[in-house]
């Protein structure tokens, strides 16, 4: 059976980022559930193809699989605004604000949004102020990258460790941040227009939920429902959908915290364009609430959006 509400749909996937890997993984994934439930959709890859293409080939709506930049800093938003053609996700500010860690943190203190206490830095810096003031272990991070990409925990300053983490993040990006290392229970919320899905609770091997980890491993753990007391979910769900709202973010979406031994937690960062894979978390919190992927993907594609 065809579904004719959305007429042609393109998925974008691929693209220039360092995620681009990972982007063909959720695109195709995308791509065969909205076919299977007779959408027509089809492939487009911004990398190989210029956008333009999209309204001269008569694309009624886009479903954006891109991941990083590009894709999630509201360039290609802001190019679809230009074109006049309905996208998932988030608009153009709140792509752009969400994409930059340190921004995103300024807009969560404001709004007395509990996120990890942290620094900017630079090749300048000086090491042993931060130290003091965040404490050992640390997270050494680039501001605008996702998945992982560029981040280093760093155990000990004595050998100049600080620095080389930083050196290794400006790689990725001119911008970084360190964080003071939250210890606890890593979650994440998804949301799916307006509603925060199940909590998952992650566990990775050694505690190391990195990017081979996240995509590739077999060996990490989810969990879902998390385990925790309703009140606390509740409470936890609550928050990350007013994080979600408060940046601007519409659509779809996935927030990342830490829940503390204490019954505190600290906010990390919101996706805009989060993964579809096999491994990705999304998906498996809408299953948990009684949605199947092929119906996730419908879902977003309906909340797709100009402006």
């Amino acid at each position: 059976m065809s579904d004719d509400r959305f007429g042609k749909v393109a998925v974008l996937l691929g693209g220039p980022s360092a995620e681009r890997e990972v982007s063909f993984m959720s695109g195709r994934g995308v791509l065969a559930a909205l076919r299977e439930k007779g959408v027509d959709a089809h492939p487009f890859d911004p990398s190989e193809r210029d956008l333009w293409e999209l309204k001269r080939d008569g694309y009624d709506r886009v479903f954006i699989a891109l991941h990083g930049r590009f894709g999630e800093d509201g360039t290609v938003q802001g190019a679809l605004e230009t074109l006049g053609i309905p996208y998932t996700g988030s608009g153009v500010m709140a792509s752009a604000l969400a994409m930059d860690k340190w921004r995103t943190k300024l807009v969560w203190l404001a709004s007395d949004i509990p996120t990890p206490r942290y620094r900017v830095v630079d090749a300048r810096t000086d090491w042993p102020s931060v130290v003091a003031d965040l404490g050992l272990p640390l997270i050494v991070k680039p501001a605008r990258e996702g998945s992982t990409i560029g981040i280093s925990k760093v155990a000990t300053a004595d050998h100049g460790e600080l620095a080389a983490a930083c050196a290794a993040a400006a790689r990725h990006d001119s911008l970084v941040l360190v964080e003071e290392f939250v210890s606890g229970q890593e979650l994440t919320a998804s949301i799916v227009n307006g509603r925060a899905l199940p909590l998952i609770r992650i566990e990775a091997p050694q505690g190391n939920y990195d990017y081979h980890s996240k995509y590739f491993s077999d060996e990490t753990k989810y969990y879902c429902p998390a385990g925790l007391p309703e009140a606390v979910e509740l409470e936890i769900r609550a928050t990350c959908l007013r994080a979600f709202d408060v940046v601007g973010c519409t659509g779809w979406g996935r927030v990342d915290l830490i829940l503390r031994p204490d019954g505190t937690y600290s906010l990390l960062e919101v996706n805009t364009s989060p993964g579809m894979t096999g491994h990705s978390l999304v998906p498996m919190a809408a299953k948990a609430a009684g949605l199947s992927y092929p119906d996730l993907c419908v879902e977003i594609l309906r909340g797709a959006h100009v402006g």
